[in-house]
């Protein structure tokens, strides 16, 4: 069981989580930072993101809407609150979908703490890539709706 500093467990993340992704998703692009790491299909502001939990110890995982337009992150929570039974029925009843810092809202989870070891890692990978794929379905129905408005 090899052992990783936080830093080298963030850094090496995607490569751990990316391949547990359909291959229609491994297209996902990566933003690192030494704290936390963002994964987003062409819109950086709207991602999926990786970060030590500020309440509670673990990892929050999930969907981050932090446009600049609070009018499309609200939207955007009201639609996954509409689905809320189907994606809980998908991931379980860890995850919520709230309001949250700037006007941003997110979906996501407190994964339990423990050692940075690479089984753990590949364990995170796991979940974080069942997130996504629940999610991801959603957030396209979501994001083209409000496309189809702005026409």
């Amino acid at each position: 069981m090899s052992t990783l500093s936080r830093n080298k467990f963030l850094l090496t993340f995607p490569d751990v989580m990316i391949p547990y992704l359909p291959p229609h998703l491994q297209s996902v692009q990566v933003i690192k930072w030494r704290w936390l790491v963002k994964f987003h299909f062409g819109e950086p502001h709207l991602h999926y993101e990786l970060a030590r939990a500020v309440r509670g110890d673990g990892w929050e995982i999930g969907f981050h809407c932090e446009a600049r337009d609070r009018n499309l992150n609200q939207y955007l929570l009201h639609g996954f609150r509409r689905h809320l039974f189907e994606i809980k029925d998908c991931l379980g009843d860890s995850i919520e979908a709230e309001m949250w810092d700037r006007g941003w809202t997110k979906i996501y989870e407190v994964y339990p703490n423990a050692p940075l070891t690479t089984e753990y890692q590949v364990e995170l990978g796991r979940r974080f890539a069942q997130i996504i794929n629940c999610l991801h379905p959603v957030f396209i129905e979501l994001r083209n709706s409000v496309a189809q408005v702005h026409r």
